[in-house]
């Protein structure tokens, strides 16, 4: 877990989940995109509903904010997600 130091004292760095959708037009050029692209999510399995049809695909993701968690994404794919601030809880 990435954690940043602050005043002597360890703090959680925020959750994102990133919310990608295409048209299944798209769909080839949404993973073309990941061509030459650095990132550490590349060649890791992320949820997705492009094999049954949805064009769909969710990742969880540490960033400072928003943008950070963005540029984790090639631009063609970033430009088409949505970064969603999400916290662990307890269900009962």
């Amino acid at each position: 877990m990435i954690r940043a130091l602050r005043g002597g004292s360890l703090e959680r760095v925020p959750f994102f989940l990133l919310h990608h959708q295409h048209s299944a037009l798209e769909c080839d050029a949404a993973f073309a995109a990941w061509q030459g692209f650095r990132s550490p999510l590349r060649r890791r399995p992320a949820a997705s509903t492009c094999l049954v049809g949805g064009h769909a695909v969710w990742w969880r993701v540490e960033a400072l904010d928003r943008d950070a968690a963005l540029a984790l994404l090639p631009p063609y794919v970033a430009h088409r997600t949505d970064a969603i601030p999400v916290r662990d809880v307890q269900i009962p």
